[in-house]
C-alpha cells in the first residue's frame, strides 16, 4: 500500500496502524497545501524510507496560529481533564510500542530493543505529567501591609515552539510536550528530519486520545529548517521556546528569541567525563557502567560518557574487561537478530567519529578494539571502537564525539581529574565510581555539571530533573520542576482587607 506522500511501508513489522499514521499524515500534509518532499533514508543501509512534507516559514505561522487560538479555550481546560488526555496519550503509546519502536529502529536505526526502551521511557513523560497537571500549586504569602492580601497564580505561559533531535524520536517530543500541555499551553513542534515519522505517529495518537485540533502541531523540515527555527523563535504568538541540540545552534536560536523576549530553555552539547577511582569497590560494575554509558545508541546521547577517566591503580585491568566487553558486541542492521549496536545516523557523523580517530592515534593514542569504518555493513557503520593512552590535547578530549568511540585517559589525583572534568566549555552530565562515601559527596559537589551519576552509568528518568549548566544550557526537563519551564507567575494584591471583624 503506498500513501499520497510517495511512501510504500513494504517492512511486514508495521501493523494497520503505522500504515494508518502515513495515511492521514499525508492527507494532512495536502490540506496544508505544502508537497514539495523530503527524502528519509534508512541509516543502515542508506536506502529511502519515503517522503514527508518539506515544510516552510509559512506553513510554520499556520501551525502558530493554529496553536494561538487552540491556546484561547484550552487555557482553560481542567487540569484534570488535561491529566486525563496525557494518560490516554500514555495508554495509546503503550498499545501500539511495538510500531512505535519499528519507526524508531527503522529512521533512527538504533537496535530494536533500544528502540522498545525508548517508547516506554517517552510514554513515562505522558504518565508523570498527567500527574503533575491538578497540582500547579500557589501560594498565599503574608503582605508587609497590614491592609493586604497576596495571592499567586500559576499560569500556562502560551503558545511554545518545541524543536527537537534525531537521537530520541520519541524521548525528545515528549519530555517537552508532557509538561506544556499539563500546564495548559499549546504547542508548535519542529521535527527533525532524519526522524519525522514517530512524531507524525505520536501525532495520530495525540488524535486518538482527544488532544483537541490545535493543541499539538507539527512542522517536518529539512533543508528548510533555518527559516522555519527563525519563525518560531521570531514569531510574536510564540510565548516560550524549548530546544534540545547543539550548543552553537543553541547560541543562533537564543540570540533570534531575544527579539520578543521569550521565556526560553536549552538542553546543548556535553562531553560527559566518566571517572574510575582506584578504590571502586567493583570493578566489574564499573565496567558495565561505562559500557551503558559510553555505547548505549552507538554513542549517540548527549549525556553519554565521551571521555572515561581511570586511576592508574586500575587502569590496566579496567582497560582490559572493558576491551573484552566490548569485542561481544555484534554490530548491524537494527531489526537483526542479536544486533546490539547500529549505525550511526549519516554520513556527516561517520566522518567525524573517524576524525577524533585519526586525530587520536596521530598525538599518540593507540586503538585497542574496532578503529574503522564497516562499509561492508552499510553506509554509516564504525566498529565500537576504545582508546587508550589518550591526553587532553586531542579532540576527542574537547569536543563531544556522538559515536561509538571509547577514550581512555589515565589519571594520578583526584584534584587533577576534576580539573581535567571542568575543562570543558560545556557541563551536562557526569559520571564517577568511588567506594569512598567523603569522596563520593566531595567529587559530585565539585563538577561542573548539572547532572551526576554516582556509580551507576544511566541516569535518566522521569523523575528526575534532566539538563546542564554552563554551555549546555538552562532550565530543567522531566520531574517536579520540569513542568515550571512552561508557567508563569501571577501575583495579586487584595487591597483594604485588614479591617477588624463587625459587630
Amino acid at each position: 500500500m503506498s500513501t499520497a506522500n510517495g511512501f510504500a511501508p513494504s517492512r511486514d513489522r508495521l501493523s494497520k496502524f503505522t500504515v494508518g499514521t502515513f495515511l492521514h499524515w499525508s492527507i494532512q500534509s495536502v490540506k496544508l497545501g505544502n508537497l514539495t518532499p523530503m527524502t528519509i533514508a534508512d541509516p543502515a543501509s542508506g536506502k529511502l524510507i519515503g517522503t514527508c512534507p518539506e515544510f516552510n516559514a509559512t506553513d510554520a505561522q499556520k501551525a502558530i496560529q493554529a496553536a494561538s487560538e487552540a491556546f484561547s479555550t484550552f487555557r482553560n481546560t481542567l487540569p484534570r481533564e488535561r491529566a486525563r488526555m496525557l494518560r490516554r496519550w500514555y495508554q495509546l503509546m503503550m498499545d501500539n510500542a511495538d510500531d512505535l519502536a519499528t519507526l524508531i529502529t527503522w529512521e533512527n536505526g538504533k537496535p530494536i530493543a533500544d528502540a522498545k526502551g525508548e517508547v516506554n521511557y517517552a510514554a513515562g513523560f505522558f504518565e508523570w505529567f498527567s500527574e503533575e497537571a491538578p497540582r500547579i500549586y500557589g501560594d498565599t504569602i503574608p503582605s508587609s501591609v497590614a491592609s493586604n492580601r497576596v495571592i499567586t497564580l500559576k499560569q500556562p505561559v502560551g503558545v511554545c515552539g518545541l524543536i527537537t533531535p534525531w537521537n530520541f524520536p520519541a524521548a525528545m517530543i515528549t519530555r517537552k510536550v508532557g509538561p506544556a500541555l499539563a500546564a495548559g499551553c499549546t504547542v508548535v513542534v519542529k521535527t527533525p528530519g532524519e526522524t519525522p515519522y514517530t512524531a507524525n505517529a505520536l501525532a495520530e495518537l495525540a488524535n486518538r486520545a482527544g488532544i483537541p485540533k490545535g493543541v499539538f502541531n507539527i512542522v517536518t523540515a529539512m533543508k528548510n529548517t533555518p527559516e522555519v527555527g527563525e519563525t518560531i523563535t521570531t514569531h510574536p504568538e510564540v510565548r516560550k521556546v524549548s530546544f534540545t541540540g547543539s550548543t552553537n545552534v543553541g547560541k543562533l536560536l537564543m540570540k533570534q528569541s531575544a527579539s520578543t523576549i521569550k521565556k526560553v530553555s536549552w538542553e546543548l552539547g556535553g562531553n560527559a567525563p566518566f571517572i574510575v577511582f582506584d578504590d571502586v569497590e567493583d570493578l566489574d560494575t564499573a565496567v558495565a557502567g561505562a559500557i551503558a554509558s559510553k555505547f548505549r545508541s552507538s554513542g549517540q546521547t548527549c549525556v553519554c560518557a565521551n571521555r572515561i577517566y581511570v586511576q592508574r591503580g586500575v587502569y590496566d585491568e579496567f582497560v582490559k574487561r572493558f576491551v573484552e566487553k566490548v569485542k561481544t558486541f555484534k554490530l548491524g542492521a537494527g531489526f537483526g537478530e542479536g544486533v546490539t549496536h547500529g549505525p550511526v545516523i549519516h554520513g556527516r557523523a561517520i566522518d567525524k567519529v573517524d576524525e577524533h580517530v585519526q586525530d587520536a592515534t596521530s598525538k599518540g593514542a593507540k586503538v585497542v578494539a574496532g578503529g574503522r569504518k564497516v562499509p561492508e555493513l552499510g553506509p554509516n557503520f564504525y566498529d565500537p571502537t576504545v582508546l587508550t593512552e589518550m591526553n587532553k590535547d586531542m579532540l576527542l578530549a574537547s569536543e563531544e564525539t556522538f559515536g561509538p568511540v571509547a577514550g581512555l585517559f589515565p589519571f594520578e589525583s583526584e584534584k587533577e581529574v576534576v580539573d581535567l572534568a571542568n575543562r570543558a566549555e560545556v557541563g551536562l552530565a557526569g559520571y564517577f565510581f568511588s567506594g569512598n562515601v567523603r569522596r563520593i559527596f566531595r567529587v559530585a559537589e565539585a563538577l561542573e555539571v548539572g547532572m551526576v551519576g554516582v556509580n551507576t552509568g544511566l541516569i535518566s528518568d522521569v523523575a528526575s530533573p534532566f539538563g546542564g549548566v554552563k554551555q549546555s544550557g538552562f532550565g530543567r526537563e522531566g520531574s517536579k520542576y520540569g513542568i515550571d519551564e512552561f508557567l508563569t507567575i501571577k501575583s495579586v494584591t487584595f487591597g483594604g482587607m485588614g479591617e477588624p471583624l463587625q459587630s
